[in-house]
This record gives C-alpha cells, structure tokens and sequence, in this order.
C-alpha cells in the first residue's frame, strides 16, 4: 500500500516535470520582458504549492523505502531523489531568482530550459526505478 503512494508521488512529479519541460518553461521565451517578471513571480508562488509538497512527500517516501528495505534499487532511486534536489536548489533556483530580478534574457531563459532536461530525467528514472524496486 505504502509503495503504491510512493509511485503516484513519483507519477505526480514527472507528469509536472514533463509539463514544465515542453509546455510552462519555454512559455516563458514568449512573454515579453517587462511582462515577465510579474508573470514568473505570480507562477513560481502558485506552482510551489504544487511542488514543494510534492518533493518533501517523495523525499520522505524514498527515505523510508531505504530504511525499510534497502536494496540497490531503493538506494538508486533515492539518489536520483537527492541529485533531483541538487539540481533544483544549485542550478534551477538561482535561474529563477536571475528572473524575478529582471534579469530574464533569452540566454537564462535558455539555460532554465536547457538544465530542467537534466531534472526532467532524472524524475522520470526516479518513476521507472520506484516500478522495478
């Protein structure tokens, strides 16, 4: 049963990642400039009552999954958990305080596309690895 709340977690941020991949982020390569800093302060507010419940929930799911039955698959997916929360917190986050700044030329705005591939994937290997675990 745990494990079942554990995928939908999972399901829940890659089916999010996917939507900010090839939908929400390369919007933001359309709002003209000066639009969008009012739009991205409004977005990131909203979107983390969304994602911020959602990662704690993952984190906590996978830490428990380790220390309940610690295999190679459960220690995997975990550590795709934390590089997940580095990429968010070290690369992710300082793009968009760069935006909420002013500071959303097309070259960060690119970057932020860019560099979400990396967090895209690994939730989606994080799916896949809590369906092999």
């Amino acid at each position: 049963m745990f494990e079942l709340f554990a995928h939908r977690v999972d399901f829940g941020l890659v089916v999010l990642l996917w939507l900010v991949q090839l939908v929400i982020y390369p919007s933001f390569l359309k709002i003209q400039p000066d639009e969008l800093v009012v739009w991205h302060r409004s977005y990131t507010f909203r979107a983390s009552f969304i994602i911020i419940p959602l990662m704690f929930t993952q984190m906590v799911t996978w830490l428990f999954l380790v220390f309940s039955k610690t295999t190679g698959l459960e220690l995997l997916g975990l550590g795709l958990v934390v590089t997940s929360w580095i990429l968010t917190f070290f690369v992710s986050v300082p793009l968009h305080k760069k935006i909420e700044r002013g500071e959303g030329s097309p070259e960060v705005l690119s970057a932020l596309v860019t560099t979400n591939w990396y967090r895209t994937i690994c939730w989606t290997a994080v799916f896949i690895v809590g369906l092999i675990a």
